[in-house]
């Protein structure tokens, strides 16, 4: 699992990348009260507006951490927006995206330095 300096992680299985929010961004949202997911077939950049979550404290974009295009979208979290709250790293996945360059994972944070990034805020 990688991490971005905006708080997502990206899991790479093979050349699809899923992802999600951390769970330090979970617990910064608050109890997430709505979740859009991106379409299948949206393509994005690194740093594109991927997902929308809502909570009870403010709106936020989730960002692309890496390229590609979207193979699957977690339409679970429509009926249980709450999931991204409970496994923020597992079950509360927004996306699963075709990496369109894999290089771009190596640049994010491995866990280490995302908790040592986190030791700064």
């Amino acid at each position: 699992m990688r991490f971005t300096k905006d708080h997502e992680w990206v899991a790479v299985e093979g050349d699809i990348a899923t992802v999600g929010i951390t769970a330090y961004a979970a617990e910064q949202l608050g109890d997430v009260v709505f979740v859009e997911v991106p379409e299948v077939g949206k393509t994005v950049k690194q740093g594109d507006g991927l997902a929308v979550v809502e909570s009870v404290k403010a709106a936020s974009d989730v960002y692309a951490p890496v390229s590609g295009e979207v193979v699957e979208a977690n339409a679970a979290l429509g009926d249980a927006p709450e999931t991204v709250n409970a496994v923020p790293e597992t079950g509360g996945w927004f996306a699963k995206l075709k990496l369109s360059n894999p290089s771009e994972v190596e640049a994010l944070m491995d866990r280490d330095a995302y908790e040592a990034f986190l030791g700064t805020l």
